[in-house]
């Protein structure tokens, strides 16, 4: 297929009917992906919890056990050495790729993330199987528009499908998916994309739950709407979830120092480090093993008291830093639930226990702590609402969900704690341009100039905001970079020749070209324009 400059603008026409049915057959494809690792993951849990039975009491069989997981750890290591996207969530991954900063292969992260993260669930590491299952997903986007052909315009596009499809079939949560992919991933949002991505997550969810039933991941409790006069409590507890998410981001990132500091270390031994610890806490606390799920079915069946809660708690938060810093192919997104869940019920079992606050809300508070902390941590307030919506079937718990989130997103921003996804992101792409000594990353490329124009073209949309020092300007008063052509402007559903003598206004949409090269350059000097006074 030719990809130069008036096919890209002609093919972009027709993106509205095309992405539908590939949004379609991307979510089929990774749907099918993601839900095969799902299935894989059940079954690595099942098979730790029966070999922690057989070791348990016998010193040969422990010995033995612990000899296994340095073997695990070595295989990974070495997955992790032959495609080193495969390290960590892969959520930093797919979004930089989406934004032209990196670059991945699908035919060798498909495979190695699949049995990395197999092997590190078998292991019991403290990760989750969704930022897996998001790059999973956009890999197999990535795949069909490969072997499609396709442009890398139309390729971003079935990445963002793909990653939706992954979150819909890892979660059953199809609306979170499409929310994740358009507010964390893409960053971007038209008709076109919106359609297409909802089109793939429906598709990936239904086929996953045809064959894996429709129960929401939580299942527990939630007879009883939280009164209106205890909504105080949520104001304190958004405060405290903020907080404590700033907290988590700062420790997962300072895991991630820790293991680069010791020069002996390397791929092997920093997950060698990891298995082990995993071996230890499955003889002394097995319940933080692996994502966590046990652990809210005890909490909201009142097994737990408040002492045994707050362990919980530090033991899980210490070793998701031990697992996720080691840089083993799993992801945060579900253990950082987890850890909001038990400050929710630490929270409330306060409540009860010294203020008489009746202990059916517990389960409220649960649910609440862990939108909010999401929120705080991930900076994706909607995403957090509809995903804990879906999770657990409840509806009733909407406005409170709300409130929650958005006193953690104020706190998180007020102690000017980064998204845990773009601190990440910014952190690879550091390393990669330091081991390479080019400018890829989100800091190298914002100082640096593109380079010639070739190879394919690449269109973005942006949207110009209220206040940016793009409006109320015509198009000749802008400096705009380097190997950037702005070839449309979309005002209220009505596309605008863009001309010299064009005045911007708030609410525009542009859509620019440029060389794939310079994609990553050009996003982030179109951000400043579009969405900052300055």
């Amino acid at each position: 297929m030719k990809k130069d400059t008036s096919n890209t603008l002609k093919r972009a026409q027709r993106f509205p009917v095309i992405l539908i049915g590939e949004g379609l057959l991307v979510g089929a494809v990774s749907g099918l992906v993601v839900m095969l690792y799902r299935i894989a993951l059940t079954y690595a849990g099942e098979w730790l919890n029966e070999i922690l039975a057989f070791v348990s009491g016998h010193p040969l069989r422990i010995m033995g056990w612990f000899v296994v997981l340095m073997l695990l750890a070595l295989i990974v290591g070495r997955l992790v050495k032959w495609e080193p996207m495969i390290s960590g969530s892969g959520i930093p991954q797919v979004e930089g790729e989406v934004l032209g900063k990196l670059k991945q292969d699908w035919k060798r992260v498909l495979p190695a993330k699949f049995i990395g993260g197999f092997l590190c669930l078998l292991g019991g590491l403290s990760l989750g199987r969704e930022g897996p299952s998001i790059q999973l997903g956009a890999m197999g986007g990535q795949g069909i528009s490969r072997l499609l052909d396709r442009g890398r315009t139309e390729e971003r596009y079935l990445m963002t499908c793909g990653a939706s499809a992954g979150l819909a079939a890892a979660f059953h949560a199809p609306l979170a998916g499409m929310m994740f992919a358009l507010e964390e991933i893409h960053k971007g949002f038209s008709v076109s994309l919106l359609v297409s991505v909802m089109t793939a997550s429906v598709t990936a969810d239904y086929i996953c739950s045809h064959i894996m039933g429709i129960d929401p991941v939580f299942q527990f409790d939630l007879e009883n709407v939280l009164p209106q006069d205890h909504y105080w409590l949520l104001l304190i507890l958004g405060v405290i979830l903020g907080v404590a998410g700033a907290i988590y981001n700062k420790v997962m990132t300072k895991a991630q120092d820790l293991y680069k500091k010791p020069k002996f270390l390397n791929e092997t031994t920093r997950l060698m480090i990891a298995f082990f610890a995993a071996g230890v806490l499955g003889l002394l606390m097995p319940s933080v093993l692996g994502s966590g799920g046990n652990l809210i079915v005890s909490l909201t069946d009142g097994e737990m008291t408040l002492r045994l809660i707050l362990l919980t708690f530090v033991v899980k938060l210490l070793f998701s830093a031990v697992s996720f810093g080691s840089g083993a192919p799993g992801g945060i997104f579900f253990p950082l639930l987890i850890l909001g869940a038990l400050i929710g019920g630490a929270y409330a079992q306060t409540f009860v226990e010294f203020f008489g606050m009746d202990p059916v809300y517990i389960n409220n508070f649960v649910l609440l702590s862990m939108a909010g902390f999401f929120t705080a941590i991930v900076r994706a307030p909607i995403t957090g609402i509809i995903l804990l919506f879906e999770m657990s079937g409840s509806v009733s718990q909407m406005l409170s969900l709300a409130i929650v989130s958005v006193v953690a997103y104020i706190t998180a921003t007020l102690v000017k704690s980064e998204p845990i996804y773009e601190s990440l992101l910014n952190r690879l792409l550091a390393a990669q341009e330091s081991a390479s000594g080019e400018g890829t990353g989100t800091k190298g490329n914002a100082g640096k100039t593109p380079g010639s124009a070739g190879g394919q073209k690449v269109l973005s949309e942006f949207v110009i905001m209220s206040g940016s020092v793009l409006e109320d300007r015509t198009v000749m008063e802008i400096h705009w970079p380097k190997n950037c052509l702005l070839v449309a402007l979309e005002r209220d559903g009505k596309e605008i020749i863009p001309r010299g003598k064009t005045k911007l206004m708030a609410g525009d949409r542009l859509t620019v070209m440029t060389d794939e090269r310079d994609a990553g350059y050009i996003h982030d000097k179109l951000e400043n324009l579009c969405y900052t006074s300055f």
